[in-house]
């Protein structure tokens, strides 16, 4: 029987995930009361932030106090660029992985010995979940590097006792060779990534049932259900959601399983979750979207109480299909902000806008053109150049795609055209990306 009809009939479940309410609430309340006073002993900006705020100790705090506990953004770390938030000695950082940032810099995240044995722990529950198992093999697809996709898997494989396949991203042909020939039973990359993964089989004739794979567990980007059938159909597996971001601790902080229909597990007693109104930062209701808010009660380098993530989704606390208990989340529904996310990199327009101001050929006119029309979208980034002659000048078009793999750590393409070429507004805000998924190209010259 494949992954994809079964529901862990021999799952060996963690016993965090399976207690009761009154349980985990005291343990979550423990965890907090010891976060608070962590961060007052280090006496940094949480904890500054903590004394300002009235709260002078950790003791006799609950989970119903964390509202009146002030906030942390993404914004904190990029003003304490590069590690100014650590707390813990410097000698005791492990390793350091981080996302794209703003001005070129990346938001950095440091871990300790034990961050990375807890990171290891939340994933192997969370590939668990997905019907892993020691007998499994797991090929790996997510990036590895700064980006945590790749290496956090790879920690939750080891700590699971499965056998993992770090074939990284890109090399297309070599991945299919690789799980035609090692059968693994267990795919983790993009979602993206694992549609073209099934085209490029399709390509081949290669049918879904000669691959052998039986589950994918997917993250790193926004993804529907109708990419998720669409994955299912391309490969004959069960496509599961995953979600994760660096500065909580990166994949595995929630994750489907192969019962919780459609919602992801939080691993909660690590990482406690609420969702606020992301314009007044007030809690919204358990059902009803809001920006997932999340503290971390465990994590030595880098601790956060109640981090703005900018994601939005809907939390279900009620008692869901299966043995776990845990929170739910829905699949997130979108940004509380404007960050583009191409092949499992985050792309803020302002980081463009940058980039293409600073070059003295070109106008200051740009638009950013997200290209969906395959399963990995691509950037165009059009913008004009100061002279007609220079339009089309290939110098000038792999000096600014060349400045911009730089700052975003991505590539993409440019499309330099002859200047008042772009669309302009005289009410309101310019228009500076558009979504081109079917039909006509949004700007001629476009392919």
């Amino acid at each position: 029987m494949k992954l994809a009809d079964a529901v862990e009939p021999t799952a060996v479940f963690d016993p965090a995930e399976t207690m009761s309410v009154d349980e985990r609430t005291a343990l979550q309340t423990r965890r907090l009361c010891e976060l608070v006073d962590r961060l007052l002993v280090r006496d940094g900006l949480l904890g500054r932030r903590l004394r300002a705020a009235g709260v002078d100790s950790g003791a006799g705090l609950t989970l119903a106090d964390l509202p009146r506990l002030p906030l942390t953004t993404k914004a904190d770390l990029w003003e304490h660029y590069p590690l100014g938030l650590l707390a813990v000695p410097p000698e005791e950082v492990a390793c350091v992985h981080g996302s794209s940032g703003t001005g070129g810099r990346p938001t950095l995240v440091a871990y300790t010995a034990g961050d990375i044995a807890l990171w290891a722990h939340v994933m192997a529950r969370s590939l668990a979940g997905a019907g892993a198992t020691r007998a499994s093999v797991i090929h790996n697809a997510y990036g590895y590097g700064l980006f945590t996709g790749g290496l956090g898997v790879h920690h939750g494989a080891g700590a699971l006792g499965a056998t993992v396949v770090p074939a990284s991203a890109g090399m297309t042909q070599r991945q299919l060779r690789l799980i035609q020939d090692l059968r693994p039973d267990v795919l983790t990359c993009t979602p993206s990534y694992a549609v073209y993964l099934g085209e490029a089989f399709a390509a081949a004739g290669v049918a879904p049932d000669e691959i052998g794979l039986r589950v994918g567990v997917h993250g790193a980007e926004p993804w529907t259900d109708a990419m998720r059938a669409q994955i299912e159909r391309l490969l004959g597996i069960r496509a599961l959601d995953i979600y994760g971001l660096s500065e909580i601790i990166g994949p595995g902080v929630a994750c489907e399983t192969l019962d919780s229909n459609g919602w992801l597990h939080v691993q909660e007693d690590h990482f406690y979750v609420e969702t606020i109104d992301p314009l007044t930062g007030e809690p919204v209701p358990d059902g009803q979207l809001g920006e997932l808010t999340f503290t971390t009660f465990t994590k030595e380098a880098l601790p956060l109480l109640r981090y703005r993530t900018g994601d939005l989704a809907r939390l279900d606390r009620t008692r869901g299909p299966g043995r776990r208990t845990t929170v739910r989340m829905s699949k997130l529904t979108g940004r509380a902000d404007d960050m583009l996310v191409i092949r499992g990199v985050n792309v803020y327009p302002s980081e463009v806008e940058q980039v293409v101001l600073a070059d003295r050929a070109v106008a200051a006119q740009y638009l950013l053109v997200v290209d969906a029309r395959t399963a990995q979208p691509r950037l165009v980034v059009c913008a004009e150049a100061l002279a007609a002659d220079a339009a089309g000048s290939d110098a000038v078009t792999a000096r600014l795609g060349a400045a911009l793999r730089e700052r975003l750590g991505l590539s993409c393409e440019v499309l330099l055209m002859p200047p008042g070429q772009l669309p302009r507004t005289e009410v309101g805000k310019a228009r500076r990306l558009v979504r081109w998924e079917s039909g006509e190209p949004p700007v001629a010259g476009l392919r």
